[in-house]
């Protein structure tokens, strides 16, 4: 049988987040693999309470970790790079990543106690990197976060442009600016472009992106205009905004503080691989607590609403030191991503009520996304010319979006969403597979299955209250007609006002007195007809069916 090109992506299609992208060649079902990108997307209380992190589930690539070269990771996002110290384990290849996104890559693996010289650094095209049948070259391309990278993946089957994430920027002010002229010579070279996997997230945005350089001016008016202490917040990896921010703060004559461990790692590493230079000079909190107010700029992170992040904590009354009061500003300076709105609004009507003055980005002067509109992502098929286009990196209706663009200007298309593989090997893309995929979470310090259990239970708990139920029975006497009930998150009282706790165990005393022998004898029995009273009782009397919990203890006869 033929060799063939596959792409299976087991993140970040059909969502935002958690990008994971794996290319194939070779016969079917024994095809060469690399990964591309290992992220991240985060919990929420409504869905994921208690989970921190969620990852891609790699069971189909652990699987097949036999058949996996390496691992490339376009740039240091979270949603691209997260997962790495958690499940690069689980994989044990090489990764591949320019300079500063190896950095960062490293810290991840050392922190997981995981070793970092599996990451190999790797320059700009034309530089080449060989693994089996791919020839791999990172593509310098400006998005908000420093040495992003598009992927040029050449195969047997012909080329493959991986977007990573990306916009159309020719001043970034921190990082490599779009080149048009380098890009004409990736559309121009050999055949040209069999395949454009391309960024999806702002094809709804109508127009041309702007420069993250457009922000300078406007930025610095506002901090001169404040009269108080001055706090900005923004994406930690967003470096060109930090210098921005913290220039404008220098500027307008004041010291600038920056708080959160992950925004000061950026920092760190923007200064020591040379991507950062000029940065202005900061404070720490204790001098920042000694100065006049309207002396001092905190750059803070938590732009997302994240509970733990600095944002949250000034917003509760006071962090490290220091607080907000009364003729204070507070700007968010970047864009709310969807699912955290009302983490965000919480956090501006608590610095609301603190007499803070809150702005933010409702129209675009203080933030430029760090994706490509529509304009720019139909300039990228112009130019590229690609026979295929596979839209990623986006929810179901971006993709679907991107594909029936790419269908008006000729290209073949078709959405993949997780777990869909692709066959790209021919003129058109054709399905050939559908990869059970699922996500992962990280709780606490452990990593589950999202199928395993665990959250399900919490959200049940916490949308039905917990009853647990503990009966003695003597193997002698059989059951002593007692039982004991203890509730966590419902209602003390019943409708009449009797304690609801006191009336289940009526409920069930009853019960247990009647219970005939071969009931008292089984667990199974006991277990099921206790649950059954006592949700029925609560539900009668509260209009609640609790998770319930049996505890049956047996005295043994001498």
């Amino acid at each position: 049988m033929s060799d063939r090109l596959i792409y299976l992506p087991l993140g970040g299609a059909g969502e935002i987040g958690m990008n994971a992208y794996v290319y194939g060649y070779g016969a079917p079902g024994k095809e060469r693999l690399i990964l591309v990108d290992l992220g991240v997307t985060f919990g929420d209380m409504d869905t994921s309470p208690g989970i921190d992190l969620i990852m891609p589930d790699m069971r189909w690539l652990v699987e097949n970790k036999h058949r996996l070269e390496a691992i490339f990771i376009t740039h240091g996002h979270e949603d691209h790079i997260g997962a790495v110290g958690y499940l690069w384990e689980r994989l044990g290849v090489p990764i591949y990543a320019r300079q500063f996104t190896g950095t960062l890559c490293r810290l991840k693996l050392e922190e997981a106690g995981q070793p970092a010289d599996t990451v190999r650094i790797t320059g700009a095209r034309p530089e080449v990197t060989q693994v089996g049948p791919f020839t791999v070259q990172f593509v310098p391309i400006s998005h908000s976060i420093p040495e992003s990278a598009a992927l040029i993946i050449d195969t047997p089957a012909g080329r493959i442009v991986h977007t990573g994430d990306f916009k159309l920027d020719g001043t970034p002010v921190v990082g490599d600016a779009f080149d048009p002229v380098l890009w004409h010579q990736i559309a121009n070279e050999g055949q040209g472009v069999k395949v454009l996997t391309c960024d999806s997230t702002n094809i709804f945005s109508p127009h041309p992106g702007r420069s993250e350089a457009l922000l300078a001016n406007p930025i610095l008016d506002w901090v001169m205009a404040q009269k108080g202490m001055v706090v900005a917040t923004t994406f930690a990896s967003n470096i060109a905004r930090l210098k921005t921010l913290a220039e404008a703060g220098t500027a307008a004559g004041r010291k600038v503080c920056l708080l959160g461990r992950a925004m000061r790692r950026m920092v760190s590493v923007g200064m020591e691989t040379g991507i950062l230079t000029d940065f202005p000079d900061t404070i720490g909190p204790e001098e920042a607590t000694n100065l006049p107010r309207n002396k001092v700029m905190l750059i803070v992170t938590g732009s997302q609403g994240e509970r733990r992040a600095a944002s949250a904590q000034l917003s509760r009354g006071r962090y490290l030191g220091l607080s907000l009061s009364d003729g204070d500003s507070f700007l968010f300076s970047s864009k709310t991503i969807p699912g955290n709105n009302r983490s965000v609004i919480r956090i501006m009507n608590q610095l609301s009520e603190l007499g803070v003055d809150v702005y933010d980005d409702s129209d675009g002067t203080y933030h430029v996304s760090g994706h490509a509109n529509r304009p720019d992502i139909e300039a990228v098929h112009d130019l590229l010319k690609p026979q295929i286009v596979v839209p990623m990196h986006g929810e179901h209706m971006h993709l679907r979006e991107h594909m029936m663009i790419a269908q008006s200007k000729g290209s073949a298309s078709i959405i993949a969403t997780d777990g869909t593989m692709l066959d790209l090997t021919g003129d058109r893309p054709k399905i050939v597979d559908q990869i059970e995929t699922g996500r992962v979470y990280l709780d606490g310090t452990q990593l589950i299955g999202a199928m395993d259990g665990v959250v399900r239970d919490r959200i049940r708990m916490a949308l039905n209250g917990h009853a647990l139920v503990s009966v003695i029975v003597d193997e002698e006497d059989n059951v002593l007609p007692d039982a004991w009930v203890e509730l966590m998150g419902l209602s003390e009282r019943t409708r009449n006002g009797e304690d609801l706790s006191s009336h289940i165990e009526g409920e069930l005393a009853e019960f247990l007195e009647g219970a005939d022998d071969r009931t008292v004898r089984d667990d199974g029995k006991m277990d099921e007809a206790i649950r059954k009273i006592t949700r029925q009782v609560a539900m009668e009397e509260i209009g609640k069916k609790p998770e319930v919990t049996v505890i049956i203890s047996r005295l043994m006869a001498d």
